[in-house]
């Protein structure tokens, strides 16, 4: 399937899709430093990356009616507007880019979309402008006119009588959910082109806390397979009473456990000064900044606005020290491979880890997009994107 990505990044989406069975035919970045990292790993002939044309390129310029043959429109538009530790000028930014994602489909009209960006865009403050661009979506033909306020345009769209161009869903997901070693919670959105008959439902966890804490304190078996003991590790307290639950329901919880720091970092051992394996000194715990534990998804990366990237991008080890992550530590838990590297500094790439997508999120995002598309067949892309997870 052909698709188109754009707000690219260091690749994190990109190479979840690439996973769930999407070949990019354009890819777009306005970051000169990401798309370096991109461009060396494409050099270095890195699986699915070495396809992938990308290129730095502002999505204001994309000729998007030269690209109208394809499976999919994806990407991140810019999420500083609306993010917890920004300014918070939401449609008001002038980073706001969601108006060009807008367009890329009302130009391209592609068989469906995935878009990602904060959570913090479905909160109160944002909400309205949230619901503006789910409709506008639904009909990108209903250009918003130049004396038309967000709301005012919303109103049109949502009394229009003519048939949606596409069926669009949303939801927030926690990244844990599908697979990624980090507590990361985005908002998705899906579109499917109305004229396909296909109504997309919201995606169904694959993974779970109850069954990480089922396997750690009622079968012992995480524990085993780190060759640990459990009695080395105390249980949080609300931890502990879902354990009780557990056990008195006596449920095997289904599905997948959620994927802990220690299980990402397996096998990587401590810093070794090669492939961006590299220690950097001076993490500390302070209010607010007290790292992540080995036997949990780690807490989500930080890309850095306000001071030190990662005054929060740091593990506890298991003498309950702490350190900050390594910038290939960080990439484990965006899950992209060992080969995968940063050229840049460590602050450089710990940015724009922080600001990527976890690679599982996407595949998986992909994976049921592609299931979508293909009326329910989940022998394709889905397949080879549960595989990757």
């Amino acid at each position: 399937m052909q698709s188109a990505e754009i707000f690219a990044g260091c690749g994190g989406l990109a190479l979840g899709m690439s996973r769930a069975g999407f070949r990019h035919l354009h890819m777009a970045e306005f970051d000169q430093d990401a798309v370096a990292t991109v461009l060396h790993n494409k050099a270095k002939g890195v699986e699915h990356v070495r396809d992938w044309p990308m290129g730095l390129q502002d999505v204001r310029d994309i000729n998007w009616k030269a690209l109208t043959s394809l499976d999919l429109v994806s990407g991140g538009p810019p999420c500083q507007p609306f993010g917890i530790g920004g300014k918070k000028h939401g449609q008001d930014d002038h980073r706001d880019m969601w108006p060009e994602a807008i367009r890329a489909v009302r130009e391209a009209k592609p068989r469906s979309f995935l878009f990602e960006n904060v959570r913090n865009i479905a909160g109160p403050r944002f909400r309205p402008y949230l619901e503006w661009i789910i409709s506008h979506l639904e009909r990108p033909g209903l250009v918003r006119k130049s004396d038309e306020s967000h709301a005012e345009h919303r109103a049109r769209l949502m009394s229009s009588r003519g048939r949606k161009d596409f069926n669009v869903v949303w939801q927030i997901v926690n990244a844990a959910d599908f697979g990624a070693a980090q507590i990361r919670h985005r908002v998705l959105i899906f579109g499917i082109r109305s004229d396909l008959g296909v109504v997309p439902a919201p995606m169904t966890p694959t993974h779970s806390r109850d069954r990480l804490l089922w396997e750690q304190h009622i079968t012992g078996e995480y524990w085993t397979r780190h060759g640990l003991t459990a009695d080395r590790v105390p249980i949080l307290l609300k931890d502990r009473r879902r354990v009780e639950q557990l056990k008195r329901t006596d449920v095997e919880p289904t599905g997948a456990p959620w994927a802990t720091l220690r299980d990402a970092l397996r096998g990587l051992g401590e810093p070794n000064g090669k492939r961006n394996h590299v220690l950097q000194v001076g993490a500390r715990v302070y209010p607010g900044h007290t790292g992540s534990p080995l036997d949990l998804p780690a807490k989500a990366l930080k890309a850095g606005d306000h001071g030190v990237p990662g005054g929060e991008n740091m593990m506890v080890r298991d003498d309950g020290s702490v350190r900050y992550f390594t910038t290939r530590e960080a990439a484990r838990l965006v899950g992209l491979p060992d080969d995968y590297e940063f050229p840049r500094s460590w602050t450089e790439s710990m940015r724009q880890l922080g600001n990527a997508v976890p690679a599982p999120l996407g595949a998986a995002a992909g994976g049921w997009l592609a299931e979508q598309l293909n009326g329910g067949n989940a022998s394709g892309g889905l397949a080879s994107a549960r595989r990757a997870a």
